[in-house]
């Protein structure tokens, strides 16, 4: 029985491992079969080349310690503290992602502008300006914090609380247990983190495309992005081999780097409790972060009721009106439809993967995380150049099925490593006990685990949901003859420089991101209220 079990787990990951093969690797190799080397020669004579991988590595390096130090210090208050109005602070904490990367660049020009164009630039005394570094820089952390804090904030409510309460009796002060006891627990965590946030900044090409200056230059990502236009597919392929640099790079670190600090069973969850200094400085904590969130968001709204802005401020409505007659009520049930399709296969499918490769190892199980995370550092013009070329001639080309199968390969490795950093700290042993006490591990899955992993699973669904709400650059290539996604309508807009049309298409995928996150709380309250009454 336990051949016959293991055999089928091993099937299984084979299987697995060859969908991926086939729809991350095989549409990325069939984009790098165009590397030529003149396309080397090209990309190393470019005097853009240089400044570029330099721009990218310091903008990317800076957004990406702000970042994660940002969201380990909202998870932290939030899980560790007795702090009011969590689920506000986690609400407006997910905010940036639920618009485009984009959209956050044009609120930090309409809040801070461009030579005193900007809100607060009309303060008397500022005149200030956002572009160039500090300005990418700031919109990065805008665009990444949400998925670091969702990463760090799910390991953190698995934690065990026994190592806490003995060091509390023993004496040890607070800042000593989180020396101690809580950074090695997040070890592993935090450095999965930090790739996932670095490739995803590193990758992006929305923030540096509207904030970038001459004198700034280009990210390697917006140079991929001008080859792509000029129909260089050799040299944006070789950039595209640059960016799969720190994919492999957190695999490597993940072979070699042991995680010592993993607790596979929870005695007792960690408390809540705290001194009043330490919910003061929580409050206040999330407050700034809090502002600092909303403050472009709002700036970036003002732009749709505003007639030319900033020229003239005069309230209108024909931002939105413009909006739906260029057919925004068509382009939303598409939108939809491929969120909906994401959601719900790649949630599934990050689950499988996760649990195989955690709670069902194998030999095969290196190379399926591997591949499972892979996808982070493609950004989504190549994935989506690699599909056009690899599914031109198949039936499932020109569908809604390969732009719902290109958003869920595109967004899965960090729904994929959040739900790996939440089985690695559930108790290993329980397949084993339901062995010995004759129930198979299906049983145990399904009674067991996703009972256990249940908040994990609501935001892998909604991260996979929003995101395909707001991407632009794979559907981009992949959805004509499909039906078009409403995020589209924003890169329209912005070629004809309508931010109003912008702002509004924005705001309305704000809105129903935000109606699916409410709905996401609704159904954590209605399960915890269950356990409670259990």
């Amino acid at each position: 029985m336990t051949r016959r079990r293991n055999i089928t787990h091993l099937t299984i990951q084979i299987s697995l491992l060859l969908f991926f093969f086939a729809v991350v690797i095989c549409p990325v190799l069939s984009m790098f079969l165009r590397i030529t080397p003149s396309s080397f020669k090209a990309l190393v004579a470019s005097r853009d080349f240089v400044p570029a991988t330099v721009n990218s590595v310091t903008t990317a390096l800076t957004a990406t310690l702000i970042s994660t130090l940002l969201a380990l210090g909202a998870a932290f208050s939030l899980s560790r503290t007795n702090i009011r109005l969590k689920g506000v602070f986690s609400t407006l904490f997910v905010l940036p992602m639920l618009i485009p990367s984009i959209s956050h660049a044009y609120g930090l020009k309409a809040l801070i502008g461009v030579n005193g164009s900007g809100i607060l630039s009309r303060l008397p005394g500022l005149n200030l300006s956002i572009l160039g570094f500090p300005g990418i820089v700031v919109g990065s952390v805008l665009y990444s914090f949400p998925v670091a804090f969702l990463m760090l904030q799910s390991v953190l409510q698995y934690e065990d609380g026994l190592p806490y309460r003995a060091a509390q009796v023993l004496g040890i002060p607070p800042l000593r247990r989180f020396t101690g006891i809580t950074l090695p627990y997040l070890r592993k965590t935090l450095i999965s983190t930090t790739f996932a946030v670095f490739t995803m900044i590193v990758t992006d090409y929305g923030v540096p495309e509207a904030l970038h200056t001459r004198s700034f230059g280009y990210t390697l990502s917006m140079l991929m992005l001008r080859n792509v236009e000029n129909t260089r597919f050799g040299v944006a392929g070789v950039i595209g081999v640059i960016l799969l640099v720190p994919a492999v790079a957190a695999f490597v670190v993940d072979l070699i780097v042991p995680d010592h600090g993993q607790s596979g069973f929870v005695s007792e969850p960690a408390g809540t409790g705290c001194g009043r200094r330490a919910r003061a400085l929580a409050y206040a904590f999330s407050g700034i972060v809090s502002i600092l969130i909303l403050l472009p968001i709002a700036a970036f709204s003002v732009q749709i009721f505003a007639k030319s802005y900033p020229t003239d401020l005069a309230f209108t409505l024909s931002h939105i009106r413009d909006t739906f007659q260029s057919g925004a009520d068509r382009f939303l049930p598409n939108s939809l439809l491929y969120a909906s399709i994401a959601a719900l296969f790649g949630t599934a499918l990050a689950f499988l993967s996760a649990y195989l490769t955690t709670r069902a190892k194998s030999p095969v199980s290196r190379p399926l995380h591997l591949l499972s995370i892979t996808s982070v550092a493609i950004p989504g013009l190549v994935l989506g150049l690699g599909y056009v070329i690899f599914f031109n001639r198949t039936p499932l080309y020109g569908t809604v099925l390969i732009v719902g199968l290109a958003n869920t390969v595109h967004f899965f490795a960090s729904p994929y490593l959040l739900m790996v950093n939440t089985l690695n700290k559930v108790n290993p042993d329980l397949e084993n006990v339901g062995k010995t006490l004759g129930v198979g591990r299906l049983r145990i899955v399904l009674d067991v685990l996703l009972p256990k992993v249940r908040f994990s699973l609501f935001e892998m669904a909604v991260y996979f949901f929003v995101n395909s709400m707001m991407t632009i650059s794979a559907v981009s290539l992949l959805a004509p003859p499909a039906p078009l996604p409403l995020s589209l309508q924003i890169a329209r807009a912005e070629s004809q420089i309508d931010i109003g049309k912008a702002a509004t298409v924005s705001l309305l995928i704000l809105l129903v991101n935000l109606t699916v996150r409410g709905a996401m709380a609704l159904a954590r309250r209605c399960a915890r209220r269950a356990s409670a009454q259990m």
